[in-house]
């Protein structure tokens, strides 16, 4: 533009021509000044770009670490558990053996005394029937008291085995029916209390979920304590229901009770705390008891109170 004005005018010393370069100096100075200004915005987007990429392979790196960190620590875990489970196997072996061994033990325990138990038992019987008119009634009364320990004796034994089975019996789930099965053990147990005044209570209860012949045991042994306990009483008052709030069902009695500071005997294996002279049994039901409700995942405790009676509890899974 500047050389086509030189070329028209003849001279530089033309102020219109002067005044024209002067314009077009600033124009293109101007022009110069947006593209540099341009320029620099450009090199600060890509300054910017590039800390942005810097900050991202430094996140990307330290995520990569953390990520490292993190299998590190999930195979370590894996190693833990594999070690564990390993501990675990041996160990359930080594339980199955014993359980195995302490089975067979109870079955040669339990052969081994039940023939000297029929001996005494037979022996005594044999001199009653054979000799008492020779006896006194000191005599008598003796060999009655061996054959009734000799009969207490077998049931121990029977207890015991019935016991020792539990943590190898299986387990079959059915749904059952509760209020029945409470109703139908009682009459069972109830029948061999001639003259007894005995009233039974059965309240709404949910089904449960469970091996039935151990959730009848149960119920056995808690009817058959709740029968014995309130022999004392003019009437005797045994409830069986169940308590939403706590997802239990409940055996009471207005028996003989007991001391809350002994609780926590009640469910081990020859725990009393009544004398067998008061009340008889072998101190295994309640083991019995708290053994069948722990193979189903529940929970069993009593309250009760000297005099005034006993509340057994226990929970088992349940049918909706």
């Amino acid at each position: 533009m500047s050389t086509d004005l030189v070329g028209k005018n003849g001279g530089s010393d033309n102020p219109a021509l002067m005044r024209a370069r002067l314009n077009a100096l600033e124009r293109d100075y101007a022009e110069a000044l947006r593209k540099i200004g341009e320029f620099e915005a450009e090199r600060e987007k890509l300054r910017s770009l590039q800390r942005a990429t810097m900050n991202l392979l430094e996140d990307v790196d330290e995520e990569r670490t953390k990520s490292f960190e993190a299998q590190t620590a999930l195979l370590n875990m894996l190693e833990d558990i594999e070690e564990e489970r390993a501990e675990v196997e041996r160990t359930k072996s080594v339980l199955e053996a014993v359980n195995k061994e302490l089975e067979a033990f109870s079955y040669s325990v339990s052969h081994d005394l039940r023939a000297p138990l029929r001996a005494i038992s037979g022996f005594s019987q044999a001199v009653i029937e054979d000799s008492a008119p020779l006896l006194d009634d000191e005599g008598r009364r003796y060999l009655g008291l061996i054959q009734e320990n000799a009969h207490r004796m077998g049931r121990l034994i029977d207890d015991l085995l019935t016991f020792s089975r539990l943590s190898s019996q299986g387990m079959d789930l059915v749904e059952i029916d509760m209020a029945s099965l409470a109703t139908a053990v009682f009459s069972e147990v109830a029948s061999r209390e001639e003259g007894r005044n005995i009233r039974f209570i059965v309240h709404p209860v949910p089904p449960v979920r469970g091996d039935s012949p151990m959730i009848r045991q149960v119920m056995v042994n808690l009817l058959s304590n709740a029968v014995k306990f309130t022999k004392g009483r003019e009437e005797a008052v045994i409830e069986f229901g169940f308590e939403p709030e706590r997802g239990s069902y409940f055996l009471k009695d207005n028996g003989a009770g007991f001391d809350m500071r002994y609780a926590d005997k009640l469910f081990g294996v020859f725990q009393r705390l009544h004398s067998s002279t008061e009340f008889e049994g072998t101190g295994v039901g309640l083991a019995l008891v708290h053994r069948i409700i722990a193979r189903h995942d529940g929970t069993v405790w009593a309250e009760g109170e000297v005099g005034r009676g006993a509340t057994f509890h226990f929970s088992v899974p349940r049918t909706a």
